[in-house]
């Protein structure tokens, strides 16, 4: 079968591999009839999630037909219609039974401390091979597996795959209350769901901020209030649309490869050249492209993080959806303390909020598909990832589709 394979840092490529076979009998085969490409998808082939097997099959956001199941799942027959947990979860240890799926204790082969395991991702979380491909093993089917309402369509259901609920949670981190002032930092996919989820839980006023102009078009469109950090200083702007005292919550929907404000007022606040960013840039990417415009790292690892922190109101709450490494390692504490902050922060427990995402698209007029940009077949994967690792205009969101 075809599938897009990492082979190094800035280099995937479109291969035949073998067809996936089961191993467990908890396992299940799929084909897939869609997947999509992820923002975390680029963090390891540009190195800022290091740790990644040469070999392994990128993606984890898939919907699929049951096309062979081990003689332990229960759930699921074959030709059942499905969409996959980013998140791999064994749905039987203590967290799983309690819900918190991102922390399951057993579905990764590094032991219960080595942290949430996921499709496509580095030896850290557990080697998977991943969804960007014809078909795909998914193993602890029965916790991994969802099944899908006919009268969903696959473009809404591939992004409940991981950045709907993503989304989703960050603004449930956020405590939003009716009425609320919310903040995204990052129009991405995962930032645009945060938004309609920041919507669909009451919040009164969202401010998205970002400097890709057709990602905050794509804000606009859904109500929210546009600032480009490159015109404005994003602090100063937030706090002008909340009476001065900055958004109740603040969601950071871009994580580890934030670029920082290289022109405008915001320039002087950005963390872009200091030595904190620096060194923090050296932890988390020790091995990145260095040359060129493709696959470049962002250039301020930790910008939104403490824009997050300066803009939210005091006593308010950050919540933090963007992915970062373990070698990760600044943050402004003192200056949340002084502000009395609520942090928080998590992996999506997709099996616990994939089942909500899809009751709100059947009992709400959202359609987390109207963030798709662009449909292609999985052999042009390779120019779609060339093209959203840029961030060009019309490449917000990319479903891949079998040939």
């Amino acid at each position: 079968m075809k599938a897009v394979v990492w082979h190094g840092i800035g280099k995937i490529s479109l291969d035949e591999v073998a067809e996936p076979k089961l191993k467990e009998q908890t396992d299940a085969i799929i084909k897939i009839t869609a997947s999509s490409i992820c923002g975390t998808d680029l963090h390891m082939v540009r190195g800022t999630m290091a740790g990644m097997k040469d070999g392994t099959i990128l993606g984890h956001e898939a919907v699929g037909i049951v096309q062979e199941v081990g003689s332990e799942v229960k759930k699921f027959k074959v030709g059942d219609r499905v969409v996959v947990c980013s998140t791999i979860a064994c749905g039987d240890c203590v967290y799983c039974k309690v819900g918190d799926f991102a922390c399951c204790d057993r579905s990764n082969p590094l032991g219960p401390e080595a942290g949430g395991a996921f499709f496509g991702g580095p030896s850290a979380s557990g080697s998977y091979d991943g969804l960007q491909a014809e078909k795909a093993r998914i193993p602890f089917a029965d916790a991994v597996l969802i099944s899908l309402p006919d009268n969903i369509s696959d473009e809404d259901a591939i992004l409940c795959s991981d950045i709907f609920p993503t989304g989703y949670v960050g603004a449930v981190m956020a405590n939003i209350k009716k009425g609320d002032s919310v903040a995204v930092f990052g129009c991405g996919p995962v930032g645009q769901m945060a938004i309609a989820s920041a919507k669909i839980l009451g919040a009164a006023k969202v401010l998205a901020v970002d400097c890709i102009s057709d990602r905050l078009a794509v804000a606009a469109k859904q109500g929210a209030q546009t600032f480009n950090y490159d015109d404005v200083d994003p602090i100063k702007a937030l706090k002008d649309a909340t009476n001065g005292y900055g958004p109740d919550a603040v969601i950071d929907a871009v994580g580890v490869d934030a670029q920082g404000a290289h022109k405008g007022p915001a320039a002087k606040r950005s963390a872009f050249g200091t030595i904190e960013n620096m060194i923090d840039q050296k932890l988390v990417a020790p091995q990145s492209v260095m040359l060129g415009d493709q696959w470049r790292q962002g250039d301020a690892p930790g910008q939104v993080l403490m824009w997050a922190v300066e803009s939210v109101r005091k006593s308010g709450v950050v919540s933090i959806i963007g992915v970062y490494p373990q070698p990760a390692k600044f943050f402004p504490v003192g200056f949340a303390m002084q502000k009395c902050l609520t942090i928080r922060m998590a992996n999506c427990s997709h099996a616990k909020y994939i089942p909500l995402c899809l009751r709100a698209i059947e009992k709400t007029g959202f359609r987390p598909s109207e963030i798709l940009s662009s449909k292609h077949f999985l052999g042009n994967a390779i120019e779609c990832y060339k093209h959203f690792d840029k961030r060009e205009p019309g490449w917000v969101k990319v479903e891949l589709q079998p040939a």
